[in-house]
């Protein structure tokens, strides 16, 4: 009985991956193939390398980026893990077939440029947090800079991810569209996508944390309660200074929230040394479920 269920949990799991990677693909292929392609907007990663060859010979622009897939793949192998290589290989399978068979389907955007740059970042940001929150990957540029971070951890996958990308969107640049408004698109595109990956997977659910030092904590924690409707943590401290023991109060609250909290702790105590914190994501009672 319990082979049988956990069978089925992983069929259940597999399904929802795929079904999570064809929603995703439509999103990334639309974004390439229906917005960029069509403005010639460099973009980062295969895909913008496939896109010059597509636009330099007229090849699909998935089968291009599953080719080019290849040995980068078997390169990285070792270094990624079974697991995860696997699950990027049906991913990487999936978006190249949509992007050179059902992105076609869809009407190609010919109006304005700054319209198309921003619905190819929003899209193609859509697509792939989608499919990193499902812990795979397109492949290509995923399986460099992961490669390089595992090979050298002092890099930052921020500074791998600038430097590749700014290389990809200056090639395109110099060998499709020769003009700099091109190149300014394509860094918006750029900024766009890291934009909607981090918000889709992180933001959505952001707020605030604030320590609050304080010789009231507990009228502190009876205002914030009044005025939002959460609780706090009274926390232990000592000030390394005069060593006086002090009460710490940890609060969670969403962004709208905070102007109204931190006004009304002043009023509680107008000597309380506030720390205010951005916190990408809040889970448990009062916030997202777990």
């Amino acid at each position: 009985m319990n082979l049988t269920h956990e069978k089925s949990w992983y069929a259940r799991k597999w399904s929802m991956d795929v079904l999570v990677d064809i929603i995703g693909g439509i999103f990334i292929a639309v974004g390439t193939y229906n917005f960029a392609a069509a403005a010639e907007f460099p973009v980062v990663g295969l895909n913008g390398i496939a896109l010059i060859f597509y636009h330099l010979f007229g090849w699909p622009i998935g089968r291009v980026a599953l080719i080019l897939n290849i040995p980068i793949a078997l390169f990285c192998f070792r270094i990624l893990g079974r697991n995860f290589f696997l699950r990027s290989v049906r991913t990487i399978l999936i978006t190249s077939f949509i992007m050179d068979y059902a992105a076609p389907l869809f009407p190609v955007y010919q109006g304005d440029r700054m319209l198309a740059a921003i619905c190819t970042g929003v899209l193609s940001g859509l697509g792939f947090a989608l499919i990193y929150m499902r812990d795979s990957s397109t492949g290509g540029a995923d399986f460099i800079m992961l490669s390089l971070k595992a090979k050298n951890p002092h890099l930052t996958l921020g500074k791998i991810a600038f430097v590749m990308d700014t290389v990809i969107v200056l090639l395109g640049t110099v060998i499709v569209s020769k003009d700099v408004d091109s190149l300014i698109y394509g860094m918006i595109i750029s900024f766009l996508l890291s934009v909607v990956v981090d918000k889709v997977m992180y933001g959505i659910d952001a707020g605030k944390m604030t320590l609050i030092v304080t010789d009231h904590a507990k009228e502190v924690a009876e205002k914030f309660d009044q005025v939002s409707g959460r609780g706090c943590t009274f926390l232990k401290a000592e000030g390394s200074f005069a060593r006086d023991k002090k009460d710490v109060v940890l609060c969670a609250c969403n962004n709208k929230q905070m102007y109204i909290i931190r006004t009304a702790i002043k009023e509680v105590d107008p000597n309380a040394f506030i720390i205010i914190m951005e916190s990408n994501e809040v889970l448990g009672e009062g916030f997202k479920a777990h």
